[in-house]
């Protein structure tokens, strides 16, 4: 089920909330939305403000049912089945990434984002696998994401790459890229792009070092 109008802001809350309540699960059966809320660093007043767009998860006086409020969450947020992910760009990073999904995939019952496929430009990686994943040409990319159900993908490519490569990932139907290139993307409105830079970052962070 999708739910229109909410902003990105509340739905980058909900894995918070998420990693919150499966750290106490074992140890609690319920939850209130001060500690929700101070374990996530938020308020209560916009735990409970984000929670209500989805529906009444909590009783007053109580709070909520740890167990029940994660498998709404997960719902919500299409994490209750595998979902299938594809990496486009087995470099250094690409090939990192995906042996991290594999063994978290592997040894984390509840973390169901699955690396079903890679693609790289390179023709020596062709047929070769990293953790059993198996390694396609870029030309594969429109029947591999049709025949596996492919629904997420990574861009780990070089920045003058990026973009034609997300052109071919949209027109084959992915709606999600999680994109690592120093580079804005430019996608329609229905299709959702993260970006993560990390020269950025560490760029941002080194301005710390000397405070």
């Amino acid at each position: 089920m999708a739910w229109k109008g909410i902003s990105d802001a509340v739905i980058r809350r909900l894995p918070i909330y998420l990693r919150v309540l499966e750290e106490v699960r074992d140890k609690q059966p319920s939850i209130s939305s001060q500690e929700l809320g101070a374990k996530a660093s938020v308020t209560p007043a916009l735990v409970r403000k984000d929670l209500a767009w989805f529906g009444e998860f909590g009783k007053q006086g109580v709070g909520y049912d740890v167990g029940f409020l994660q498998d709404e969450l997960r719902k919500i947020l299409h994490l209750d089945e595998p979902l299938h992910m594809a990496l486009v760009g087995v470099g250094s990073l690409g090939h990192a990434l995906a042996r991290y999904n594999r063994r978290r995939f592997l040894e984390d019952p509840i973390f169901t984002i699955k690396l079903v496929a890679l693609f790289d430009v390179n023709p020596k990686l062709m047929g070769d696998t990293i953790d059993g994943v198996p390694i396609y040409g870029l030309e594969e990319i429109a029947r591999i994401i049709r025949e596996l159900e492919i629904q997420l993908a990574i861009i780990t490519v070089p920045a003058d790459a990026a973009q034609a490569v997300s052109n071919t990932l949209v027109d084959a139907g992915i709606k999600a890229i999680l994109n690592f290139a120093p580079v804005q993307l430019e996608v329609s409105d229905n299709v959702h792009v993260a970006n993560v830079d990390l020269s950025l970052e560490l760029q941002r962070l080194a301005y710390y070092v000397g405070l």
